[in-house]
């Protein structure tokens, strides 16, 4: 797929897509012509690179990230930067919150809707069918 294509299934401008390939975290292959052509399992890491970085995690950083979101593998750390243990455990523990905090509304809704079922309201699929 072309670059616009894999923006348009990501939701990431395509400007963006190639910074990630400057950074060296996405790598398209060359057609003759020289068109860059990416793969599809690059939407599924696109996804994770823009999730770390929408996280707060800087592209240096989610490059050493990456090969753990994959295949289980043994983690080799080489050259951290000082403070990288802390920025790191401060970017887990606000991603535990946001997942708490999710995860609480995700079950107050679905509380609502089992009170409108029995209230007998039904959602349009089931009203449809």
């Amino acid at each position: 797929m072309r670059i616009g294509e894999l923006s348009k299934r990501t939701g990431v401008p395509s400007r963006m897509l190639r910074y990630y390939e400057e950074q060296g975290l996405i790598t398209p292959r060359r057609l003759d012509n020289g068109y860059r052509e990416y793969d599809e399992y690059l939407i599924d890491r696109v996804g994770k690179i823009k999730g770390l970085i929408d996280a707060g995690i800087p592209t240096r950083i989610v490059s050493d990230i990456l090969p753990c979101l994959g295949q289980p593998q043994t983690i080799v750390v080489e050259n951290a930067e000082p403070g990288l243990f802390a920025l790191l455990e401060t970017e887990r523990d606000r991603m535990t919150e946001k997942i708490d905090f999710l995860v609480h509304n995700r079950d107050a809704i679905t509380s609502y809707l089992r009170a409108l079922e029995l209230a007998g309201i039904q959602s349009p699929e089931t009203r449809a069918s």
